[in-house]
């Protein structure tokens, strides 16, 4: 069970270290945890979704029979998006689990944890781990069990949510691919824009499970979106991660665009007035929109938190969104006359949908669309396989004095600034910046830049990287 801990987005580790006994401590915490701090009742419903992963029917089995055991009334929604089942759970006023290792690799899974109002927050997991530890090794019932079947409920209320974003036959006229892969959207992300008149293709279907990380597309991901697009004369190619709440749009060419540019577009296209997004998003949102911004560190509990201090605050039209484009809301927003409720959980339907209308309303392509932000050149990457250890201590060593930062930047450039946010973030003598961050889900070290010119941040990405490894392989 070593593996297991909670990072940026639920609890995260091994496939073997969480299938059997794993699954049903930690879903049995949950339960005690909802029904000690009153957020539960005994025999209230409780909801289990899960992703296409092979270890996933199993671990949601044990969800569903340690839940049950628990006094709770489980409910099964089968294989679909992390929005689909929060948004029912907010609809039904009832907890939820979703079994989901997102976009990291297949060998790894998680449990997404959600109470009746929303995603849990930093002091629930703290909570559910204290729990989790009190149970400690004493003996636990591991036997599967089975929910009523309500997939098919659930399903449909997400798509109704989609279906009324856009005025009707808004996509009519394009052509778009559907990246199927192995990601539970795909089939509702087909039905939804064939809804609104496109021409749906689908595209590349798996029956293995393919990790899709959307903050940082691997080149053999952006060689297939490449080479489709000019094969089917499609004006765009959309997919999401495993658990569909992270999009991915490519553009008429196939080249992806960069997350925080679909959350900026969803801002606009929302008319919010407050957005909440991470530091790694896109130095250059400020001055994208009329609405005030505010920073957080990396994760959807440190974006919700600071809505929630938003409309604490009297704020109205507030929303949030990720670097990776994962777009939430937290009030109740008005588009074209007609209402969209709250969702604060992230979302990789509205994105997209945004973006495809801007395109469609202004009779454009998406890479004009997208060019006419003139945002500052972006990129990220990752290390993956990367030891925690390691990244630990290369953080530390950065951390420790000005002269460690400096001399490990110097083949790069001078310092100029650094934010603590969360990683670091430096901005450089030059003006360029450079981010370095350990992932929160997995054993991989992030590196995040911005530059003047789309080549330029390329080139120092691959420094940025550089540097990563170089130092790694002197501590070996």
């Amino acid at each position: 069970m070593s593996s297991l801990k909670f990072g940026t987005s639920g609890l995260r580790g091994l496939s073997v270290d969480l299938v059997g006994r794993a699954s049903a401590l930690y879903a049995t915490a949950f339960a005690r945890h909802l029904l000690k701090s009153g957020q539960a009742q005994p025999g209230d419903l409780i909801l289990v979704g899960r992703d296409f992963r092979d270890s996933s029917p199993s671990i949601s089995a044990t969800c569903i029979g340690a839940l049950k055991r628990a006094g709770f009334k489980p409910v099964d929604c089968g294989t679909l998006p992390t929005p689909a089942l929060a948004l029912y759970g907010l609809e039904l006023k009832a907890a939820s689990l979703m079994i989901t290792g997102s976009h990291i690799p297949a060998d790894r899974n998680g449990i997404k944890f959600y109470r009746p109002d929303g995603e849990i927050d930093k002091q629930d997991e703290l909570a559910i781990s204290a729990e989790a530890a009190d149970i400690g090794d004493t003996n636990l019932d591991e036997t599967p069990g089975t929910g009523e079947d309500r997939s098919a409920q659930t399903e449909a209320l997400y798509f109704e949510r989609n279906v009324a974003l856009l005025p009707a036959d808004s996509l009519k006229g394009l052509t778009i691919g559907v990246y199927q892969h192995s990601t539970v959207a795909r089939d509702l992300l087909g039905l939804v824009l064939a809804h609104y008149g496109a021409r749906v293709v689908p595209l590349g279907r798996s029956e293995s499970f393919i990790p899709v990380d959307t903050e940082a597309v691997s080149p053999d991901t952006i060689r297939l979106l490449k080479g489709w697009a000019p094969e089917h004369g499609l004006d765009a190619i959309v997919s999401a991660d495993g658990d569909g709440d992270r999009p991915l749009l490519a553009d008429e060419t196939g080249e992806p665009l960069r997350g925080d540019l679909l959350g900026l577009i969803a801002a606009n296209f929302l008319g919010a007035e407050v957005v909440v997004t991470p530091v790694t998003s896109n130095s250059g949102i400020e001055a994208a929109g009329s609405y005030s911004v505010t920073r957080t560190r990396v994760g959807s509990p440190y974006v919700i938190a600071g809505m929630d201090e938003a409309l604490a605050a009297g704020k109205t039209n507030v929303m949030g969104f990720e670097a990776n484009g994962g777009t939430l809301t937290a009030s109740r927003f008005i588009v074209e006359g007609e209402p969209v409720q709250p969702l604060p959980t992230r979302d990789g339907f509205l994105p997209i949908l945004a973006t495809l209308y801007a395109a469609a309303r202004a009779g454009q392509p998406l890479s004009a669309v997208a060019g006419g932000y003139r945002l500052p050149f972006a990129a990220a990457d990752r290390l993956e396989n990367f030891p925690v250890e390691t990244s630990a201590a290369l953080m530390a060593y950065l951390r420790a004095s000005d002269a460690n930062l400096a001399s490990f930047l110097a083949p790069v450039a001078g310092v100029a600034s650094k934010s603590d946010i969360d990683g670091l973030r430096v901005t450089l003598s030059d003006g360029r910046i450079i981010h370095f961050r350990p992932s929160g889900n997995a054993p991989e070290m992030r590196c995040y830049v911005e530059a003047a010119g789309e080549n330029e941040a390329k080139a120092l990405l691959e420094q940025g990287l550089g540097l990563i490894r170089a130092w790694a392989k002197a501590q070996a």
